[in-house]
């Protein structure tokens, strides 16, 4: 139940004692659900507003804000939390983290030893040790470290991760990849194997797959700043500016005086001005006026209109994003309506389900349905299957029916949508927004 997912969170931030079981249950948890995040503001939030009521602030109550703050990717404020948290060995751990992201190598490595001394999570420290060693300019020394932990073989990401970064850095970049492959195996959501894949394969030109890894690894703070730059640069090649500029925005969010971001903001500003096809710029605007056609325009039987007017279609451009499936789902819609829909569309040149293809329309085109500025926790809770709703037999039938695949797909369909599927009922609609508003989430106009 989302309603036990958010009192987990905040539940575990309150925990006492506030330990490596704590830290792991909350990673787990976020990891399960990136949606989480949100829940995770909220909880350092609320302590960050008693922590203002009391005089003397108890140095636990720095270590919970300083995790959170360095789990959310705030490593400045995290750093200043976990500095008043007094000798703790999760303290040094998180400090340690946070200074490896902020590129501060050698002060890294000296918390993450000071943490293994303090007895947290030994293996963890010294192989986060390992990696900010190596970094540091050390190779040698992290070798040392890894193999010190090479029972860990097989069962630690970060091992994997470790051994791929020093092949890595000796050039061996098809045995790099193959070890972070063996990390991700281990743990999907490594963020830092997800980005050295990506990076590979943006060296070797795989762009497509380069984007999918870069994508990945932004999903999940706290994220590289590194990873929003790459991905950045590679939709530029595509000419996918707006993309790109979000990219670079989120790097001044963290570090408003990163000098490359602030270059490439005004390089995709000046590139989305420049661009124009003419020849594309005449096709959008036919196809466009194409789209706005009302189906009154056309002569169908009263059946055909009667369905498309229950179905919310009232435009060419509606039925190029409706699907044979969703239409022949309607009560009283049959082959016969069907038939004469798509003749009445091939003699415009369209077809039904066109634009969910994607390809029948100006590439990258975002003027038809413009890019919008989502958080990548609620992109994730987007892009859930619809299985995850635990839905019953009939209303799964429903959704198979009319092509849902995701959450978000759901969202683009209003209840009355959903009661024009055969054998869905207002019983099926009650228990679709029941699970829906257990994700804080409602059907198109609820």
């Amino acid at each position: 139940m989302p309603e036990m997912m958010t009192t987990d969170v905040r539940a575990i931030m309150d925990r006492t004692p506030f330990d490596v079981a704590a830290v792991a249950d909350l990673r787990e948890l976020l990891n399960r659900d990136p949606s989480r995040y949100r829940t995770l503001r909220e909880a350092v939030a609320n302590i960050r507003d008693r922590e203002k009521k009391e005089k003397d602030i108890k140095p636990e109550t720095h270590l919970r804000l300083g995790v959170g703050e360095v789990l959310l990717g705030r490593y400045n404020t995290g750093l200043e939390h976990l500095k008043k948290a007094g000798e703790v060995g999760m303290a040094y751990y998180f400090r340690g983290l946070a200074l490896e992201n902020q590129q501060q190598y050698e002060p890294a490595a000296a918390a993450f030893a000071q943490a293994v001394k303090l007895g947290y999570d030994p293996k963890s420290s010294e192989l986060h040790r390992a990696g900010a060693v190596r970094r540091a300019g050390h190779p040698e020394e992290a070798k040392k470290i890894l193999a010190h932990h090479q029972k860990l073989s097989g069962s630690s990401a970060e091992y994997h991760f470790q051994q791929g970064c020093l092949l890595a850095a000796d050039g061996e970049l098809i045995e790099a990849a193959a070890e972070f492959e063996k990390a991700l195996s281990l743990d999907k959501d490594h963020n830092g194997a997800l980005f050295e894949l990506a990076y590979i394969n943006d060296l070797y030109g795989n762009d497509d797959q380069a984007i999918e890894y870069y994508k990945r690894c932004t999903e999940r703070p706290p994220v590289p700043l590194a990873a929003w730059v790459n991905l950045g640069i590679l939709y530029e090649d595509e000419m996918w500016f707006r993309e790109a500029e979000q990219c670079y925005r989120q790097v001044l969010a963290h570090e408003p005086s990163h000098p490359r971001a602030r270059l490439f903001v005004k390089d995709c500003q000046a590139s989305k001005g420049m661009y124009y096809d003419e020849e594309a710029e005449r096709g959008y605007t036919v196809l466009k006026q194409l789209h706005e056609i009302p189906v009154t325009d056309f002569e169908l039987s009263v059946r055909s209109r009667n369905c498309l007017r229950k179905m919310n279609i009232r435009t060419l451009g509606d039925l190029t994003r409706t699907t044979e499936a969703a239409l022949l789902s309607s009560k009283n819609f049959g082959e016969t309506s069907l038939a004469e829909i798509k003749e009445m569309m091939q003699a415009k040149g369209l077809r039904l389900g066109m634009a969910l293809e994607g390809g029948d329309r100006a590439p990258h085109d975002h003027r038809i349905e413009p890019i919008q500025e989502v958080p990548p926790e609620i992109q994730a809770l987007l892009a859930k299957p619809i299985g995850d709703l635990n839905l019953s037999v009939r209303a799964r039938k429903c959704m198979s029916k009319l092509n849902i695949q995701t959450l978000g797909d759901l969202l683009k369909h209003t209840g009355d949508e959903l009661l024009e599927c055969k054998n869905f009922g207002i019983t099926s609609l009650n228990e679709v927004r029941e699970k829906l508003t257990q994700l804080n989430l409602k059907l198109k106009n609820d």
